[in-house]
């Protein structure tokens, strides 16, 4: 297969310009594939990939939640620790105006709209972590304080295991 180019995103223009250190990955995307996929044409544990969730609280405030791949976010604990009275998923259409980017290649950094980050804690006990670089099947990776300097986030203990479906 022939080298593919990395994209150049607002992300990826961000990372560049911070000089942060980073490896550019690309994958065959899958509609709905999600974190599995990416783990899988990777060949690295789902704990490592880092999902952007892109979310709103009861006075539809955006934020952003960086969790592991193989779990999901408590909401209700979530609202608990940011002080509001609940927190939900956005619409993609609202995400993609906050963030400028595609749902499935949500990045955290260099979003259209400043929103606050908050970060699984656990993520920063992990040697290395894998996130979207802006674009559906581009990840890049990183040392998880990489991410925390570029994104200045607050750590929150909101993850729980992903529940088996069907």
């Amino acid at each position: 297969m022939a080298k593919e180019k990395t994209p150049v995103t607002a992300a990826i223009r961000l990372l560049k310009q911070s000089k942060a250190e980073f490896t550019p990955h690309l994958y065959n995307y899958e509609e709905r594939g999600g974190t599995t996929v990416s783990a899988r044409e990777l060949g690295v544990d789902e704990h490592q990939i880092i999902k952007t969730l892109v979310m709103e609280d009861d006075q539809r405030k955006p934020l952003i939640v960086l969790m592991h791949g193989d779990q999901e976010v408590s909401t209700k604990e979530l609202a608990r620790r940011v002080e509001v009275k609940s927190i939900t998923p956005c619409n993609p259409d609202i995400a993609m105006k906050h963030t400028g980017y595609q749902v499935g290649g949500t990045s955290p950094f260099a979003t259209r709209k400043i929103m606050p980050v908050y970060m699984e804690e656990t993520i920063t006990t992990l040697p290395r972590i894998y996130i979207n670089g802006g674009k559906r099947g581009f990840l890049v990776s990183m040392t998880p304080q990489c991410a925390i300097d570029l994104l200045q986030p607050t750590l929150v203990e909101v993850g729980i295991k992903k529940s088996l479906k069907g």
